[in-house]
């Protein structure tokens, strides 16, 4: 195991996922610490830091010594910020709420992105007393499992990723009810999209991964459409088996991390009738490859 002098690290059984404790993230990090949370995050590609008093600010704040903002479409056309804190959207579901729950198809953030963001910041501010779970899919250990034949011929291919299902004019937000808490536009800017590798290589940790979604990854360039439909769907059960998923519960102060460039995530529901406030932000990426 990893020796660390400012952070304490304690992963999950088989790795994936890991308890931070140590630093005050309401903070400006350190050299050192920044250094050791980059490397346990490299490893374990989720971490979750318990017991944090944040704000708006301090989350803010971390997420800018972590590494520059991504670039959020949320003014235009997507999700709108916080007031003063344009980097910050409060991902809010009301007690009463009957819309669909933000988050609850699994995805990569922003995969429809030229760079997606690495990474995502979330932060529990009121947090239901039952449910509310976040479920993450492991790509890496999910790309291992395959067969070496399957590896070789997804090494060449690419998959077209836009916003379009979600945010688009005809997409699962455009039909939301008037209880949604959340500020969110559609627009045919989400019918964009862009082109990344099926299997991408994780420029810190030199891993293999699968790079599609359920939500943004549209297509296989090349293939008939019945081809690509039958190969994504193979893939989205792979990748989701129990094997590979870690089932995150959440408290109140806890603030976790997760990388895209390796990561699907999924909001859980089961907390009807209670309310559910959390603060996110991201960090910017690169281009796969």
């Amino acid at each position: 195991m990893q020796a660390y002098r400012t952070i304490t690290v304690e992963p999950n059984r088989d790795g994936f996922g890991a308890a931070i404790t140590g630093p005050d993230l309401a903070a400006p990090l350190d050299a050192a610490i920044r250094s050791e949370i980059l490397d346990a995050w490299a490893r374990h590609a989720v971490l979750f830091f318990p017991e944090q008093r944040l704000d708006v600010a301090t989350v803010e704040g971390f997420t800018a010594d972590i590494g520059p903002f991504g670039v959020d479409p949320y003014v235009d056309p997507y999700v709108e910020p916080i007031d003063g804190h344009e980097h910050v959207i409060e991902v809010r579901r009301n007690a009463a709420e009957t819309a669909p729950i933000f988050g609850s198809r699994w995805h990569s953030d922003w995969s429809f992105q030229q760079q997606p963001p690495s990474g995502t910041v979330l932060y529990g501010v009121d947090v239901p007393p039952v449910g509310g779970d976040t479920l993450f899919a492991d790509g890496c250990r999910a790309y291992e499992a395959l067969s070496p034949t399957m590896q070789d011929l997804l090494s060449e291919l690419k998959a077209v990723h836009s916003a379009t299902r979600a945010y688009g004019p005809s997409g699962l937000f455009s039909r939301d009810d008037e209880s949604r808490s959340m500020r969110i536009v559609v627009s045919e800017k989400a019918e964009a999209s862009e082109v990344h590798p099926v299997v991408r290589t994780h420029p810190l940790s030199g891993r293999k991964t699968l790079y599609v979604n359920h939500v943004y990854t549209l297509e296989i360039e090349g293939l008939h459409p019945k081809e690509s439909r039958a190969l994504l769907d193979f893939l989205f059960k792979h990748m989701t088996q129990a094997a590979f998923v870690y089932r995150h519960r959440w408290h109140a102060n806890m603030l976790t991390m997760w990388d895209n460039r390796c990561v699907m995530h999924y909001a859980d529901g089961g907390y009807d009738g209670h309310r559910r406030i959390m603060l996110r932000t991201t960090v910017a990426g690169e281009r796969p490859r």
